[in-house]
């Protein structure tokens, strides 16, 4: 069914539609979702306890892309396969345990990074190379909050940000410019 965007959503029809194909493509989408979040999973720079990787480059285009509650499914249905066993996560490990370990809160934020730049996607931030990224920028501190909350349980506030926050900043500006890039390129390609 084609989609007759408003006025305010003009600027969001120009990105990708994901959300408007049938449940079957879509869950096709959520499988290819997870297969590119793998991969950028398994481009790592071990640190510790966190490692750098491309996640949430991943994460943060999976939503602007797929919009907020396909991208957050998507990347919840990622986690659901690290959690059983399956090697996606970081340089392709698994297991539960991951989930309770130093790095779970950047693991659990992810959901809701993909649904934050889905949602400010889906209002027309993708349409604007700035906004969107802006949109990629705010997913990337949200990731790095949440995840160092959680980290600062076991290490401390201080450590959790010297070794959960500041290694990342850079990182995180370069792959929101890489993620609104890479989204600018879909959308020119659509046309």
């Amino acid at each position: 069914m084609p989609h007759n965007p408003t006025p305010a959503s003009h600027a969001a029809s120009s990105a990708p539609r994901i959300r408007d194909w049938s449940l079957s493509w879509q869950i096709g989408a959520v499988g290819l979702g997870t297969v590119f979040l793998a991969l950028a999973s398994y481009i790592e720079v071990p640190m510790v306890p966190v490692p750098v990787t491309m996640q949430t480059f991943a994460v943060t285009l999976i939503g602007a892309v797929y919009g907020w509650r396909l991208g957050a499914a998507t990347i919840v249905a990622w986690l659901v396969e690290g959690a059983i066993g399956l090697p996606v996560l970081s340089g392709g490990a698994a297991g539960a345990h991951h989930f309770v370990g130093p790095t779970a809160g950047y693991l659990f934020s992810f959901p809701v990074v993909g649904a934050l730049t889905g949602w400010l996607a889906e209002r027309g931030w993708n349409g604007n190379r700035w906004l969107a990224f802006a949109s990629m920028l705010l997913g990337n501190a949200l990731c790095l909050v949440l995840g160092a909350a959680w980290l600062s349980v076991a290490i401390g506030i201080e450590q959790a940000i010297v070794h959960g926050v500041t290694p990342f900043l850079i990182g995180g500006a370069l792959k929101s410019a890489l993620a609104a890039i890479t989204l600018k390129l879909m959308t020119r390609a659509q046309k």
